[in-house]
């Protein structure tokens, strides 16, 4: 569930005043990941990587209190529950959207996202969850891509995180990874908080 908050009355107050009517306020890091252990339990139990990594940046994204609040259309909303977004392939050869409410349960998350997905993909049709602060995300692993930024409307604050094909070393498996948020929900400070709970979340796997 969300409900609006007055800006002044929480932390973000003097974010909100300087970036809400920026006409760029969205702020980009890249970071490369060891996703070794990703890999490893995809494989042995047989489970889809994006679904892992999904779960990972849910997991970290509880743990940063920020990401529970986002400017929408001039206000700021508290949410009280996070989703993940993806981007599914349709049937019909396009593409829609899918949020996979999350949870610390990562096989009632996987669960979930089979299902979702899947759904999604034979009906054509997005799978949305407006209660919830979307964290979105998207995976372009055709070929291997150092960052990407993404463009900017104000149809869509939510914090974006990005990334493409993985890269197989001798001793690990690398990943960089795009992070974009709007900087009235947080600042660089919290975003690369949120980094490196990601990838602590990923060593925990």
């Amino acid at each position: 569930m969300k409900h609006e908050v007055n800006p002044q009355e929480t932390n973000r107050a003097q974010a909100f005043d300087l970036w809400m009517k920026s006409p760029m306020p969205m702020v980009t890091l890249t970071k490369t990941f060891d996703v070794t252990k990703v890999c490893q339990i995809s494989k042995r139990k047989n489970l889809s990587f994006n679904m892992l990594l999904c779960w990972c940046i849910g997991n970290a994204a509880t743990q940063i209190e920020q990401f529970y609040t986002l400017p929408e259309h001039g206000k700021l909303y508290k949410y009280d529950r996070l989703a993940i977004n993806v981007i599914v392939n349709n049937k019909n050869g396009g593409i829609n959207s899918c949020d996979i409410p999350y949870t610390n349960d990562l096989e009632q998350f996987s669960t979930n996202y089979n299902r979702l997905t899947q759904t999604v993909s034979e009906t054509c049709k997005s799978i949305f969850d407006s209660e919830a602060m979307i964290v979105g995300t998207s995976a372009m692993i055709a070929t291997e891509l150092d960052a990407i930024v993404n463009q900017y409307t104000e149809l869509f604050n939510n914090p974006m995180v990005m990334w493409g094909k993985y890269r197989k070393g001798w001793f690990k498996t690398t990943l960089p990874i795009s992070f974009q948020f709007h900087h009235v929900q947080m600042d660089g400070g919290h975003a690369a908080q949120f980094l490196a709970m990601l990838q602590n979340v990923i060593n925990r796997l």
